[in-house]
């Protein structure tokens, strides 16, 4: 046994076990405000902090040592600590495409479902995602909305081939898998002449979705329905229909291509927002492929799995995969029109 390479993992192993349990103190971070009351302020002791956040000092203390020890907070002489620039746009900056906090409201609600998880390893039966701790929905919209919020009408959608100068004009669009409706709402504040419709499966997103719509006063022009990927439109009936980062979570990817073929009008698009990924597992072996490939494991797979069809892509597919499905299901080509490092952008012609 080359016990140098045992140590190197056991060390690994210890990192990782306290980035595990960061991530629940990175979510009370989060709720308590300890990371904004932090923003912009210099060095804080814990009873300044505690002070300002209406929060325990006892906790803070402890709250602040471990995130120095992680590295997310500095410390300075005298226990004090401070939340450098850069960290605080990460973790508290919403309208930023580098802010992840939402992740990790993701992920800790996603390990609630270890329990049922492990009895489906055993199984192979599926979980829905209507099934998993209520957290997950907000989460996800918060961990994906930053970039949404940067790219989708400022690169994304001007990509697509005359996509962008139709829905200046005025057309129909579909979102597929649309939860609370982020991405939905973010198209329709930028094109008013254009209608759009979200549809999705989890009836409580759906109605977070439409009250959303209506604070923002754009129900004239959105609506959100309850329903499955090859259930909504008529033939025709849409000039663009989106799927982010759903499609890989579905059952039946195929047949939710297909159907969206069906309900596109001639000149009509299809755009695939999906998580970036290589085309095999050897081209995801590195710190963003290990994030998508856990939360594939706990929330993409058991929700294409529980829906009976047995594709279940998984989010690390990649763009080959991803074109086979779409060339399969009647379009003529699929190709990339732009990336991030956390997603590929792919347009699907009839």
């Amino acid at each position: 046994m080359d016990e140098t390479r045992l140590m190197a993992f056991v060390g690994r192993a210890v990192g990782d076990l306290g980035a595990l349990v960061n991530g629940a103190l990175v979510v009370i971070g989060d709720r308590l405000g300890l990371y904004r009351a932090m923003a912009g302020a210099g060095p804080l002791t814990p009873a300044e902090l505690a002070e300002k956040t209406g929060t325990a000092e006892r906790y803070v203390r402890e709250w602040l040592s471990a995130q120095a020890a992680h590295g997310y907070l500095d410390h300075h002489e005298g226990d004090r600590f401070s939340l450098p620039e850069e960290h605080a746009v990460a973790l508290t900056d919403e309208t930023s495409p580098a802010c992840v906090v939402g992740g990790y409201e993701l992920g800790l609600a996603a390990v609630h479902a270890t329990d049922r998880l492990t009895d489906a390893f055993r199984t192979g039966a599926g979980m829905g995602w209507g099934q998993h701790h209520h957290d997950v929905f907000e989460g996800c919209e918060r961990f994906f909305r930053p970039g949404y919020r940067a790219s989708l009408v400022a690169a994304w959608l001007p990509a697509l081939d005359g996509v962008e100068e139709r829905l200046r004009t005025g057309i129909r669009v579909a979102d597929v898998g649309c939860g609370h409706g982020a991405s939905t709402l973010l198209m329709a504040e930028a094109y008013p002449a254009s209608t759009f419709v979200g549809i999705d499966v989890h009836e409580p997103s759906v109605e977070a979705a439409r009250k959303r719509a209506a604070a923002a006063g754009l129900s004239d022009r959105v609506a959100f329905e309850v329903g499955s990927a090859t259930g909504y439109g008529a033939p025709g009936a849409f000039d663009l229909v989106c799927f982010f980062d759903s499609l890989h979570d579905m059952g039946d990817p195929a047949g939710a291509c297909a159907h969206a073929h069906s309900v596109l009008d001639e000149a009509g698009s299809m755009m695939l927002v999906e998580p970036f990924a290589g085309d095999s597992v050897a081209d995801n072996l590195h710190p963003v492929g290990a994030a998508y490939y856990a939360f594939s494991t706990l929330l993409c797979t058991p929700n294409s799995l529980a829906e009976d069809v047995g594709i279940a892509l998984g989010a690390q597919a990649g763009e080959a995969r991803l074109a086979e499905v779409v060339t399969g299901a009647g379009f003529a080509s699929c190709r990339r029109v732009a990336e991030t490092p956390f997603n590929l952008v792919l347009e699907a012609k009839a």
